[in-house]
């Protein structure tokens, strides 16, 4: 079992339909991780909950626009 295998990731509702662009997410103690579906393996990104926060308050205020 890898780290990456220990979280419960989800792909995000912002991922394109083609397969080609999917972000998936998975929420963590103080944050979440943010990584690429196609490398299940590689790289996450970890973000703190304040700035994860402050990124989702913009995303939702983007689409009410």
């Amino acid at each position: 079992m890898t780290a990456s295998s220990a979280y419960q990731w989800f792909k995000s509702s912002y991922s394109g339909g083609s397969g080609t662009e999917c972000v998936e997410c998975a929420r963590v103690d103080g944050g979440a991780l943010i990584r690429d579906s196609k490398h299940a393996t590689g790289p996450e990104i970890r973000v703190q909950a304040g700035p994860w926060h402050l990124f989702l308050d913009a995303l939702a205020q983007r689409r009410a626009e």
